[in-house]
């Protein structure tokens, strides 16, 4: 499986991916999930990819090498047409593999977050689906995810803003990251984590991740030393809602029915 984060701010992209593409008992397996189109000082362009390795690799490969009727993404005019020609690049691959591997009882299974700018068109971001259709992300939706989504969305739905600066998106996509990690096999390290500044029209900051990475490992040590801390201050429940109680759990005004729970008595239950 995989984890993939990408978020379009306003002072840029933020991409984040880990590697891990297989996790049994004796086997784990590691493949790099980011491609990066770039032509410095012309375009920049990210791709990010989750679902089956086959499916995702075949859809790189006609990207970079062209196929039948695919335009090239250098020659893009401007990103919704750069989206337009990943989307199509996944619709071949489909169109050659899915028959096959329906027979083999395999869904063709695969995922795209693709985002960057070209030229003086302003930056954009994408999730490109398997049927090769996609949507852009908007001022009230500006992060995608794919992937093992669950665990780490929380975090990224209570910080990621088009506002936040971009040092603090990132920040913010590591502790989603790391809270994924924690809870799910499938996704693991090294992390790929590239930060786009807006217009800057080459990549300006990137970094691969892996477990002796210092901020890395001070991002998992401080971020759960600080939940326990924050869930040790917060109010254990109190049940009586007496004067001197200032969160009670009870309410003041349930009636008889909310009061209690709803019970199943002898005379309801089956009698044969």
């Amino acid at each position: 499986m995989t984890y993939c984060i990408a978020a379009q701010l306003d002072a840029g992209l933020v991409f984040l991916s880990d590697t891990r593409t297989n996790a049994g008992v004796d086997a784990i397996a590691t493949a790099r999930k980011m491609t990066v189109f770039e032509e410095p000082r012309d375009r920049v362009m990210v791709m990010m990819t989750a679902g089956n390795l086959a499916i995702s690799q075949s859809v790189r490969q006609v990207l970079i090498e062209g196929g039948e009727g695919i335009r090239s993404l250098w020659t893009a005019r401007d990103m919704f047409d750069a989206a337009s020609i990943v989307g199509d690049a996944v619709r071949q691959v489909r169109r050659r593999d899915a028959n096959a591997l329906r027979e083999a009882g395999i869904d063709f299974n695969v995922s795209l977050l693709f985002g960057g700018q070209i030229g003086s068109e302003r930056m954009r971001l994408f999730n490109v689906y398997a049927a090769g259709n996609f949507i852009e992300a908007t001022p009230e939706n500006c992060y995608f995810q794919i992937g093992e989504a669950k665990y780490g969305k929380p975090i990224i739905d209570r910080v990621i803003r088009p506002s936040l600066p971009l040092g603090e998106a990132a920040k913010c996509a590591l502790i989603s990251m790391d809270s994924t990690l924690k809870s799910n096999i499938s996704v693991g390290l090294p992390l790929d984590l590239l930060v786009y500044e807006v217009d800057s029209l080459r990549v300006t900051r990137f970094v691969s991740i892996d477990e002796k990475n210092s901020y890395f490992r001070m991002i998992r040590d401080t971020w759960g030393q600080r939940l326990r801390q924050v869930f040790g201050e917060i109010h254990d429940p109190e049940w009586d809602a007496g004067a001197d109680v200032e969160f009670p759990l009870t309410r003041s005004d349930e009636g008889e029915r909310w009061g209690q729970p709803m019970r199943a008595t002898r005379a309801d239950s089956f009698r044969g």
